[in-house]
């Protein structure tokens, strides 16, 4: 059957199977919604939230796609093997993992716990890191579709923080930084494979994590300063972007990280001369 698909440009995921961790809400669910329209297969893992899954699951059923739920704490290494393995059952395949899930426990460094640290990177980190590996495992098991060049995408979503320091926040941080050089290390390792390795670096984006910096006018102004371009993030500008690294328009790009961020790494407070 799957010889028999027909790509259409308008669909750019057209008949493709897509598993998107933290996705039933903010980024990923916006990522999720946006693959379906898209033309993918979606698999909405959350660790907490069963009814806010179930509500993206359904929307995105009631407009024609097809959407499945995945339970699963992506920092444990049963947990992933098992959703991974839900997923195959219910499509058949994997053809684009989105490994969004994340966390912040924000504390100075000097109150931070041992356990802030350890949770922080298990999940932003050793999470990535674990679904990466199942979802190549996969692409080196599969056959190549006829509607993808590459064998298999993935796309870490990290952080402006992979790039810029972050006072009372060293463990989220940390994980971001780490997020990049291992994005980029499995990059290289598979791209003989055909297998594309990416990134994007959400900035200020308005999700319930960071609804503080946002939420009152005061705020928004404060935050807005940080932002040349004049307008906090949305989630769907992550999403635009994940859909087009998840595409065939970008098959010669691997190992690089798309920076959504309305211009925040430019160092605006030097738009004065320093």
């Amino acid at each position: 059957m799957e010889n028999t698909i027909a790509f259409d440009a308008r669909i750019p995921l057209q008949g493709q199977k897509a598993l998107i961790t933290g996705a039933s809400s903010g980024i990923g669910e916006a990522i999720a919604r946006r693959f379906a329209s898209a033309g993918a297969a979606v698999g909405v893992n959350y660790l907490s939230g069963a009814d806010a899954a179930r509500n993206v699951i359904e929307e995105i059923r009631a407009a024609g796609a097809e959407a499945i739920p995945l339970q699963a704490d992506v920092a444990s290494e049963q947990d992933v093997a098992a959703m991974f393995r839900t997923f195959r059952d219910a499509f058949g395949r994997i053809d684009i993992l989105v490994a969004n899930s994340g966390i912040q426990m924000d504390a100075a460094v000097g109150e931070m716990t041992l356990e802030q640290w350890r949770r922080v990177i298990d999940v932003n980190l050793t999470g990535q890191f674990l679904c990466a590996r199942e979802a190549i495992r996969c692409f080196s098991e599969q056959n190549v579709i006829p509607y993808s060049k590459a064998a298999g995408k993935i796309v870490c979503i990290s952080s402006v923080h992979q790039i810029i320091p972050w006072k009372g926040h060293v463990n989220y941080a940390a994980s971001k930084g780490g997020v990049m050089l291992m994005m980029k290390s499995l990059a290289q390792e598979v791209a003989e494979k055909r297998i594309r390795v990416n990134a994007i670096a959400p900035g200020a984006i308005r999700t319930s994590i960071n609804r503080a910096a946002w939420q009152t006018p005061e705020a928004e102004q404060r935050l807005l300063r940080l932002i040349p371009y004049g307008r906090i993030g949305e989630a769907a500008d992550v999403a635009e972007a994940a859909v087009w690294l998840a595409s065939d328009q970008s098959d010669y790009v691997t190992g690089t990280t798309l920076v959504v961020d309305g211009g925040m790494t430019l160092y605006p407070a030097f738009r004065e001369g320093g």
